[in-house]
């Protein structure tokens, strides 16, 4: 297991190295991987330990005061705790677990069945259209590391509590693995596959979602998933966040209109990659929200080069208005990437 880990994580180890570029293929991580994996051990460790060094869940259950004197939810720095409260009763959602069909797009193509964690809204009713938002994990984890496969996850009780408190319209929220192969999961890494879940994500687990649940899109077969973009957002942390810049507004920019990136991955598209891969693109770029900690040796330089200047290399992105920039003081860890969901969801869907 150890060292198929190491394959996975080898383009992670470079950038905590020191040595190697910010942002290389696919093709080229799985080179450096099969030759020189064990030489980037120590790093790759480190940013394994990172990423999982710290979660949380749920506070305590929530009382039911709606005091119009009680502060309300913002984008900013800190998550107000009446919002992390789990709540027990009717006003909170639910979880659901799926398995749908996907394909080895890393492997043979053949079909195999994948996993990933629904979150309904309290109160989730076919008569109404829901938005959906898709998350993804770090390199080290898959659909459960948001921890959206247990009731007292911290992801629903933000979402709750924001439609609770009247900050959001209630959305479904899907976890899923950003593995588009069956090398991977527990026991593996298949880092190729991460830069391939484009095509799982148009061809298996949209559409899944859209023929599943109550969503704005016209599900039929072989439909047109850009008629729904509006309504789908996208974001991730580290490795995912990388899949939010690389492939959702590299390669699906017709299916999403919204972008989170969460401490962005080394391999992360350069600014001026996205600028130059956005040159002649006609959708509209409804949000693109990145969030990274000052401290965070892992990701802070790829995050930072794949964002922070982007509005002044591509017009389709104005800061204060469909673009945010947002560095605090932090590690590579949940408690920027709790932040940074929370901050999110209350940036989406507000066209």
């Amino acid at each position: 297991m150890k060292s198929k880990l190491l394959i996975g994580l080898v383009t992670l180890g470079i950038i905590l190295t020191g040595c190697g570029k910010s942002s290389i293929s696919a093709d080229e991580g799985s080179s450096i991987a099969s030759s020189t994996a064990t030489e980037y051990e120590p790093g790759i460790e480190e940013a394994i330990a990172l990423e999982q060094s710290y979660t949380e869940e749920a506070s305590e259950e929530a009382s039911q005061s709606t005091s119009s004197e009680e502060q309300h939810a913002e984008v900013g720095d800190i998550v107000l705790p009446k919002y992390t409260a789990m709540r027990t009763d009717e006003k909170g959602g639910t979880i659901e677990h799926i398995t749908y069909t996907a394909h080895d797009y890393a492997g043979d193509g053949s079909e195999y069945t994948k996993e990933a964690n629904v979150y309904l809204p309290a109160g989730y009713s076919t008569d109404k259209k829901y938005n959906v938002m898709i998350i993804l994990h770090g390199i080290g984890g898959d659909e459960n590391e948001w921890g959206l496969n247990k009731s007292t996850s911290r992801v629903k009780a933000i979402m709750d509590n924001l439609a609770y408190y009247g900050d959001i319209e209630p959305f479904i929220v899907v976890a899923a693995n950003g593995r588009a192969g069956k090398v991977g999961g527990k026991e593996g890494s298949g880092i190729n596959s991460f830069y391939l879940f484009g095509q799982e994500l148009r061809n298996d687990l949209i559409p899944y979602i859209d023929s599943h649940y109550s969503t704005y899109a016209d599900y039929s077969e072989g439909y047109d998933l850009s008629e729904a973009r509006e309504h789908r957002a996208i974001a991730g942390l580290s490795m995912g966040g990388m899949q939010t810049i690389n492939i959702g507004m590299g390669e699906c920019i017709d299916i999403f209109g919204y972008f989170g990136a969460f401490s962005a991955a080394p391999t992360s598209n350069t600014a001026s990659k996205t600028a130059s891969i956005l040159k002649d693109n006609e959708y509209p770029i409804y949000y693109f929200y990145n969030i990274c900690g000052l401290q965070d040796k892992v990701a802070y330089p790829s995050a930072s080069a794949a964002a922070k200047n982007l509005p002044q290399l591509c017009d389709q992105f104005v800061d204060g208005e469909n673009f945010m920039w947002q560095e605090i003081a932090g590690n590579h860890d949940f408690r920027i990437w709790y932040l940074g969901f929370y901050n999110f969801a209350q940036l989406v869907f507000n066209k």
